[in-house]
Order: structure tokens, then sequence, then C-alpha cells
């Protein structure tokens, strides 16, 4: 057995040892299927109210509401750095914000390289990887720096393409903190001053953004797909 499959075997082997306990271990597998049915209801006085319920330990809470929310892509990011602002106050609650979501890309990014593609195309979806694969052919290495200042990019799908390409470890974090410290303070900022209405109107806004650019991946794949199934094939020897 070659150095490297022993590698891919340990890194699985550990993976899969984290996976199992955390399923068969009840209050763990309690709290992360809380945590899941929390962020798909997008509301972010629930969140609020769960993430208090732990006391000190809030923030620790808030951090793996926030890698789980990456491995478990697409769930919604910016109902955890509402409530964030909200119950630590807007920079406190940035800096956690931040600092969660770049331990999570890293998590993302380090399976990704880890295992390929194959376990990546699972976590997240083979539709999205493709279009962040030509996100990626088109701006070169400036694509995660770019990626990360579009709010319609997807953040846990480019972390987990970035994986799949020969890009350095250190100029992903780089880019990723760079590139998602402008929309973490504006978010962080405007959750902090939200409540009632007001919030649960600026909530459905970006949960209709964001349904929006998943139709219009899916319809562009789609098209892409009908049009490459419907060229002619040509035969060998003949020109155009």
């Amino acid at each position: 057995m070659t150095r490297k499959i022993k590698r891919w075997v340990l890194r699985l082997l550990i993976v899969s040892i984290l996976g199992a306990i955390a399923l068969a271990v009840e209050p763990i597998r309690s709290m992360l299927i809380d945590m899941v049915a929390i962020m798909s209801h997008v509301d972010i006085d629930k969140a609020k109210e769960y993430i208090l319920s732990f006391g000190i330990w809030a923030p620790v809470i808030s951090a793996v509401m926030m890698i789980l929310q990456a491995i478990a892509a697409p769930l919604p990011a910016f109902i955890i750095t509402f409530a964030n602002a909200a119950i630590f106050g807007w920079w406190q609650g940035a800096l956690l914000s931040w600092s969660s979501s770049m331990a999570a890309a890293a998590l993302c990014f380090v399976l990704s390289r880890w295992f390929g593609r194959g376990l990546t195309e699972k976590l997240a979806s083979r539709f999205a990887l493709e279009q962040i694969d030509l996100f990626f052919a088109r701006h070169g290495q400036y694509a995660i720096l770019i990626s990360r200042l579009l709010p319609f990019v997807s953040f846990d799908v480019v972390s987990y393409a970035a994986g799949l390409t020969p890009i350095k470890t250190r100029y992903f974090l780089l880019a990723t903190g760079i590139g998602q410290l402008p929309a973490t303070l504006i978010y962080s900022y405007v959750g902090g001053m939200l409540t009632g209405g007001a919030q649960l109107f600026v909530t459905g806004l970006l949960t209709l953004f964001a349904v929006t650019v998943a139709i219009y991946l899916i319809k562009r794949v789609y098209h892409k797909k009908n049009i490459t199934s419907k060229t002619p094939a040509i035969a060998p020897g003949v020109r155009l």
C-alpha cells in the first residue's frame, strides 16, 4: 500500500469515527438535528433563543452552527450572522461570525482536498461545483477573492471547489479572510439594528435572493446540458 493510499485511508477513518460518534451519542445527535432545523426555518428569533439557551457556551454553539451550515450547504449562514449581532453586539458578533466562517471555509477546503470530487459532489452539488469551476477558469488566481466579495456566489461551494484546485492553502485563507470581511461587517451592523417587522422583511428578502440565484444556476446548467445533448455529432473526417 502506497503512502498516499495510507494517508487517504487514515483520513477516511478519522472522519468516519467522528461521524459515528456524532450519530451514536444521543445528546450530540439531537443537538445537530435541532441546529439544522433552526437554520432551515430561517428564523432569526429562534436562532437567538437557541444560542442564548447555552449561557456562557453561546459563542461556541454559534461557531458550531456556522461550521455545520457550511458542511450541510446550502443552509443560510446570514441567519447566524444576524443572530450573533443581536446577541453579542454588532462588532463582537461580526468578529465571531468572521472567525467561525473562516473555520468553516478551512474545513470545507480540507475535506475537499482530502477526498476529492466524489465526496465533494455529495456534500455540495455537481451543478453548483460546475458553475464555480467556470468562475475559477474565468478569473484565475483572483477567483477566490472576487467570489468572497460577491453576495450571490455560494460561500461554502467556493470553499469546496477551491480544495479541488492546486491553490495553496495560505492564499485560500488570506483571500477568504479579506474577501468575506466587508459582507460580514455589513450584515452584522444591519442585523444588530433590525427588530420585528424590519428583521422579517430583510430575512425574507435575503432568502428570496438566495432562492432566485439557485434557480438561475440550475436553469443555466440545464440549458447548457440541453444544448450539448442536441449538438449533432460530427463524423470523423467530415469538415464543416
